[in-house]
This record gives structure tokens, sequence and C-alpha cells, in this order.
């Protein structure tokens, strides 16, 4: 499905996941307006990839993550129980829709290391962020949409010079296309329109 990508596996992860032990982690990056969040589903914080993450052990989840034999869009969710009160007006105001989120699966060895190399499972962006308020502590959840909503999605674009800028900034190809619209052409002798001098092709 559109909901998954890099299903080729390391000889050394492949190898791990055929072992009764295994010892799954879990790696998430969710793009908030102040940068970006990097957990894992571990404790303590741990370097991967050459950047820090921080373990939220068992008050972090996640949703199953679903493959279809249809082109569909299928989602997952993102739940951090244990949130302190004080720290949920933070969270409303740093979750952003649209933000880039990323899974990778990965697992560790005997020694606690990890293999090489964690694959990206899911890829998508920032749908909603919700809060189940409880008396001491809360849940935050966050919803992420697979890249493959954009394609429901209408594309509300121009022919005009203002949407060219979008993509091709300088573009002068749709400078005047507004002002064709009053454009008034005379294809060989005629009379013009008493509004504008004529234009001989």
């Amino acid at each position: 499905s559109g909901s998954t990508e890099g299903w080729i596996f390391r000889s050394a992860l492949e190898a791990e996941m055929q072992k009764a032990g295994l010892k799954p982690v879990i790696f998430t990056e969710v793009e908030v307006s102040s940068g970006t969040v990097r957990v894992w589903s571990g404790m303590g914080t741990i370097t991967w990839n050459s950047l820090p993450w921080t373990g939220i052990g068992k008050f972090g989840s996640i949703s199953p993550i679903t493959e279809t034999s249809e082109t569909r869009a299928e989602g997952l969710v993102l739940p951090l129980s244990g949130v302190d009160p004080p720290l949920l007006g933070y969270a409303l105001t740093e979750i952003r829709h649209g933000k880039n989120a990323k899974v990778w699966l990965g697992a560790m060895d005997d020694a606690g290391a990890i293999l090489a190399d964690p694959f990206l499972s899911f890829a998508g962006k920032v749908d909603t962020g919700s809060i189940n308020e409880g008396g001491e502590t809360s849940e935050i959840q966050i919803t992420i949409e697979s890249r493959l909503i954009e394609m429901h999605r209408p594309r509300d674009r121009r022919w005009t010079h203002e949407d060219q800028q979008i993509d091709y900034a300088g573009d002068l190809g749709f400078e005047y296309v507004a002002a064709l619209q009053e454009f008034n052409v005379i294809w060989g002798r005629g009379t013009p329109f008493p509004s504008q001098a004529p234009v001989t092709w």
C-alpha cells in the first residue's frame, strides 16, 4: 500500500527478525511548530542516525500500521499517556496540521545496540492532535494521515501569473493572462471595439 515504504531489510536486521527473542524498537519523528520531536519505544535517551531520541517507554504506543490491496489512505494514531496537565497547553500550541511524521521499525541485539538499519514503515502528515484529560495525568493523541490522502484532495490551482510564482518564481509566462480577458484582436480588416485600438496579426 502507499502507507508504507522501504521494505528492504538489511541482513543484520533480517536475521534478527527470525529469532525467537526479538527485541523490536520503534522510532517516531514528528515535526512541530518549534522544531522536531524524536522519541523511541524504550527508556532513556539513545542516539540513532546521529540524532538523540527520547525514550517514552510504557507511556507511548502506536496503532497498527495497516496495508490494503486497494489504493486507499490508511492512517495511524500516536497516543502518549501520563502527560502532566501543565504540558497540555504546550502540546496544543506545538502540534500543527500538515507537518511531517515518520515511523521506523528496528531491533536491538543482545547487547542493547540498535541493529542497522531500522526501516521506514510509515511516512505521512499530522492531521489532528487531541487530548483526553484525566485527574492527575492526561493523554495526547496525534493522528497521522498517509501521504495517499493527497490524492483525494482537490488541487485549487489557476492559470495565472500569481499561481505560477508558487512553483516558478520569476517566470513571466503567465504575466499577461489577466490582460487577455479584455484584449480585443482584429483578424484582417475590420472595425475595433471603441475601448481599444486595433491589433493586427
